[in-house]
């Protein structure tokens, strides 16, 4: 049974164990073509571990999953010709140059030298200039070890685009990019949905998945516990918020105590000392156009008052009870006593292997282990 023709990734109970712990415990995902799919989750919630077996570098312990209609364990290598992957760290060959790894990369597809350069320079071109985008143009002839650790991670980002995959998994991509190149890697995703390809995102930050997912799977303890629209996650919490910044910080603790009564909801206090927010329950619309009045009754002076959805940050404390890390990767990836996905070293080993399965490579196909690239 193959999957639907619409569907470009499809899993069901899908269930991954390190010794004791449940890295995944049973995920279904359902992503459409031609879409961004977003996956949110704590640190340690399992979001590494599913790519991982999505993309042929882990085996499942129970579950099945399909990419483009092909069984991850049944067809390996047909998958392995259809994905790109970029995980979160840079992989690329640090003693050749930034151009000489694309060319590398397009080798390992089958193609002559000559032609990998010419193929290298078309998808550039047909990129917006893709190393330009990547702000690495001028450091294109120099060994990649000279790099800095932002501009590593580009050219990595740069090679996973070369062959142009009909479904991209991106590991928290922007991972160490600042705002302007983070800005581009968005734009290039767009570009590349746009031209057909279909992208399964994890990410820790919720504004990449806000502006980028059609859809997001928040993670939590290896389940999905919540699926949907950006919409409709922030619609699940409450009908929206209520956000307050006040004119004198000692009156932050009667203004919340007004808003809580007037609401019936709990107050969150920012960092900032003038400030604080509240969720507005589903029927308290009414509820919330009192706010104001109640405080000026009290002599409390409001300079700033805003009602709006709640935030994907909202939604995500909601649902898991912590706020998103910002820390490195999921806690799975590198398990007491190594076991599992193994750190940097196998995420190397893992990228090579997935561009070297594909068809036309040279040289002898990778064998594996268990699902993971020997």
């Amino acid at each position: 049974m193959t999957s639907p023709p619409d569907l470009a990734i499809e899993a069901h109970g899908l269930v991954k164990h390190f010794k004791e712990t449940r890295a995944v415990d049973g995920i279904d995902l359902v992503v459409p073509t031609g879409t961004v799919y977003g996956v949110l989750g704590p640190n340690g919630a399992g979001k590494t571990t599913a790519v991982r077996m999505l993309t042929t570098l882990l085996r499942p312990d129970a579950g099945t999953a399909r990419v483009l209609g092909h069984d991850v364990l049944a067809q390996p290598d047909a998958v392995r010709s259809l994905v790109g992957l970029t995980g979160q760290y840079a992989s690329v060959d640090e003693d050749l140059t930034g151009a000489e790894n694309l060319i590398v990369i397009a080798r390992l597809y089958g193609f002559t030298t000559f032609a990998a350069k010419r193929r290298a320079l078309d998808l550039m071109e047909a990129f917006g200039i893709l190393m330009e985008a990547f702000g690495i143009a001028e450091a294109a002839n120099r060994p990649v070890k000279t790099y800095s650790g932002g501009m590593r991670r580009r050219i990595d980002l740069a090679a996973s685009l070369v062959m142009s995959p009909r479904v991209l998994f991106l590991d928290e991509p922007t991972t160490g990019l600042d705002p302007r190149s983070r800005n581009q890697v968005w734009d290039i995703i767009r570009v590349l949905v746009a031209d057909g390809a279909t992208v399964l995102l994890t990410t820790q930050y919720l504004e990449e998945a806000d502006q980028l997912a059609d859809r997001i799977a928040v993670i939590d303890h290896g389940k999905v516990i919540a699926e949907g629209t950006a919409t409709e996650l922030k619609r699940s919490v409450g009908a929206g918020s209520v956000s307050l910044r006040l004119a004198a910080s000692g009156d932050r603790p009667r203004a919340a105590e007004i808003v809580e009564r007037t609401l019936g909801a709990e107050v969150v206090l920012a960092a900032d000392p003038y400030a604080f927010s509240a969720r507005v329950p589903d029927d308290g619309a009414d509820l919330a156009a009192q706010v104001l009045p109640a405080l000026a009754d009290a002599g409390i002076t409001v300079p700033e008052f805003t009602l709006g959805q709640p935030s994907l940050d909202e939604v995500f404390l909601a649902l898991t009870g912590q706020p998103v890390d910002e820390g490195d990767e999921d806690g799975e990836s590198r398990p007491a006593g190594g076991d599992g996905d193994g750190g940097d070293r196998s995420t190397r080993r893992g990228r090579r292997a997935a561009r070297g399965s594909a068809p036309g490579a040279r040289g002898e196909p990778s064998s594996t282990i268990d699902g993971e690239v020997a």
